[in-house]
């Protein structure tokens, strides 16, 4: 398990745009992983999405989805100087809203890398309900001083 505090060490997202709780499990070799975010009413994006009924933005489930998957690909010591960024997103697909209250499950299987491009592969689910599933290309930047 990755704690909040190791998962801010790696990312550089800060609130309100951290998307990503805790990390449940890393395979072995780093390719795959399982993370979660909790939905509270108290997200800023609540408010005016939509009044009276709260939806959690599709662009937002595939922002910790891709989060999830970057915080354990940014652990690798070889990217530890390095900042993700997406850069497409294909074959993206969403099952149901989600709502204050979901606790959103993230899977995330890092399908290839090759220097500092890579592709991922990422689904999301509520109570073992299917939500969203996507595919994304990421580079890796150098961070900025």
């Amino acid at each position: 398990m990755i704690d909040i505090q190791k998962i801010l060490e790696t990312l550089p997202h800060r609130y309100p745009m951290l998307l990503v709780d805790r990390i449940l499990e890393v395979s072995e070799d780093q390719t795959r992983c399982r993370g979660i975010k909790n939905v509270t009413i108290n997200e800023p994006f609540f408010v005016g999405h939509y009044p009276g009924r709260p939806i959690m933005p599709g662009v937002l489930i595939l922002e910790c989805m891709a989060q999830v998957g970057a915080s354990v690909l940014m652990m690798r010591p070889e990217y530890h100087d390095k900042v993700p960024l997406l850069g497409a997103v294909d074959d993206a697909k969403f099952k149901r809203p989600v709502t204050p209250g979901d606790q959103l499950v993230v899977d995330c299987e890092i399908v290839w890398t090759r220097g500092p491009v890579g592709k991922m592969r990422s689904s999301a689910s509520v109570d073992g309900e299917p939500v969203a599933s996507a595919e994304m290309t990421f580079m890796l930047r150098p961070k900025e001083g």
